[in-house]
């Protein structure tokens, strides 16, 4: 582990010393008991290994609890929950959050803060990623108008600034030859209010993180705008934690990954499980949790820091400089592997070097079953809807141009003779069409009707 200065070292000692005994400390108490405070936001569902699903599965508890006959200390995990990471950073810098789970973005000003309250964090493993980006999407409500981007000149936009999804935002906006900061009025809302303001109408659109965007598409209450994808920039969410928590407890910190990694398996093995599981801890519904964690969903999970998501992160630095939320961060210096390192054993080096899955041609969730059918293409899906009308839970298909999925009958279709194409946007549903003499864009409804007519 990269060590700080000996200065700083000795005050998060002195601050270990004075809160020992404390929840999120792992100080024992009067009854021998070490408890580890985990913060994890339940409704992101890209970090549900670290949080939702692995608390549902109890491993953690159970590596503890064989560490515990081991060391002859109890163990006791306290889980704390909440909406976005900036709450999180705030307990962990006040020593009361000994593991937190976040995006990309805050997991930066999680970096910084703990520099700067000499409460130092390190990076030690990724939940969900998305080597598009795509698992931030900016949305509007269903009967707006708005086509593009840069019909967003002039607009209220509603996102949670310093997130993964505000970063999103600003870079397309800029690619989009907008400036994020004079050419757009930004809301800085919690993602339920964003959704709420864009319902009543006082936000023309709401850029968000996983899972909004789908739960808002999947209830008929948004149409998505832009895919984040569209950038091919990776987005992620991992897991941090105290550095002098990780000094004190560095057994505790690779049950942890031992746990987290165990949760992936899981979820790997049993998507549908999982997600239902999820769903049934969120509120969310399963089909929603599905678009983002299923088998060929939107994010892939893997513990492993890989360098492309390390480069990412370093990119983002400036993003947020320029807002004036952070100053520099040293990526490296918060980085630290040796904990994952040491779980994965000699398996490391495979399992970094190993990417997302392959994608197929999209997913259908047959009601009353507990598996889903994969298919090669879109038009294939179809055609197996279009025969199986009222016997369909969900259907997902990958957009033709990022590979974001989507739900089938929110996706905007092209007819090109035989071939049908679909897109998370209208917009490049249409430039799609445009390309192409005698492409038109077309209901999912028209969509199913020329694919079960060529079947």
């Amino acid at each position: 582990m990269r060590r700080t200065a000996p200065a700083a070292l000795a005050g998060a000692a002195l601050l270990l010393t004075l809160t020992t005994g404390c929840g999120g400390t792992a100080g024992a108490d009067d009854s021998g008991t070490v408890t580890v405070t985990v913060g994890y936001q339940s409704r992101t569902i890209n970090t549900v290994t670290a949080g939702t699903l692995l608390r549902s599965l109890g491993y953690f508890e159970e590596e503890l609890r064989a560490r515990g006959k081991r060391d002859g200390v109890t163990y006791k995990v306290k889980w704390q929950d909440y909406a976005t990471g900036a709450p999180i950073t705030a307990q962990m810098t006040a020593g009361k959050i000994d593991i937190g789970s976040m995006g990309d973005f805050p997991l930066l000003i999680n970096a910084a803060r703990g520099v700067q309250l000499k409460r130092p964090t390190r990076l030690v493993s990724v939940t969900g990623y998305n080597l598009s980006g795509g698992l931030n999407t900016v949305v509007t409500a269903p009967a707006s108008k708005l086509r593009t981007l840069t019909d967003l000149r002039g607009k209220k936009v509603s996102t949670s600034v310093g997130s993964a999804a505000d970063g999103t935002l600003v870079r397309a906006l800029q690619q989009a030859g907008l400036d994020p900061v004079k050419d757009i009025r930004k809301l800085n809302q919690q993602p339920a209010v964003g959704a709420s303001a864009l319902q009543a109408g006082s936000a023309d659109a709401l850029s968000q993180f996983v899972a909004w965007p789908g739960l808002l598409a999947f209830q008929g209450r948004a149409k998505a705008l832009y895919d984040g994808a569209e950038l091919n920039l990776p987005t992620f969410h991992g897991v941090t934690v105290r550095e002098d928590f990780a000094e004190k407890r560095s057994a505790v910190v690779e049950d942890f990954l031992r746990a987290q990694g165990r949760a992936t398996t899981y979820l790997r093995e049993h998507p549908v499980a999982a997600s239902e599981s999820v769903a049934k801890a969120t509120g969310l519904p399963a089909e929603v949790v599905h678009l983002y964690n299923g088998a060929q969903g939107i994010a892939t999970f893997d513990t492993t820091l890989k360098p492309a998501l390390i480069a990412a992160l370093k990119k983002d630095v400036p993003v947020l400089t320029s807002a004036k939320l952070v100053g520099d961060v040293d990526v490296d210096a918060f980085v630290d592997d040796s904990y994952v390192k040491r779980v994965y054993g000699s398996g490391y080096a495979k399992a970094l070097a190993a990417g997302p899955p392959a994608r197929r041609g999209g997913e259908v969730w047959p009601k009353g079953k507990d598996t889903t059918t994969a298919f090669d293409t879109p038009a294939g899906l179809l055609r197996y809807v279009a025969a199986h009308r009222d016997a369909v839970r969900a259907a997902y298909v990958p957009d033709a141009s990022t590979g974001t999925l989507w739900f089938a009958d929110k996706a905007v279709w092209v007819a090109d003779g035989s071939a049908l194409r679909p897109y998370v946007t209208e917009s490049a549903a249409r430039a799609d069409a445009a390309a192409h003499p005698g492409a038109r864009t077309v209901p999912y409804t028209t969509a199913l009707d020329l694919a079960g007519s060529a079947s």
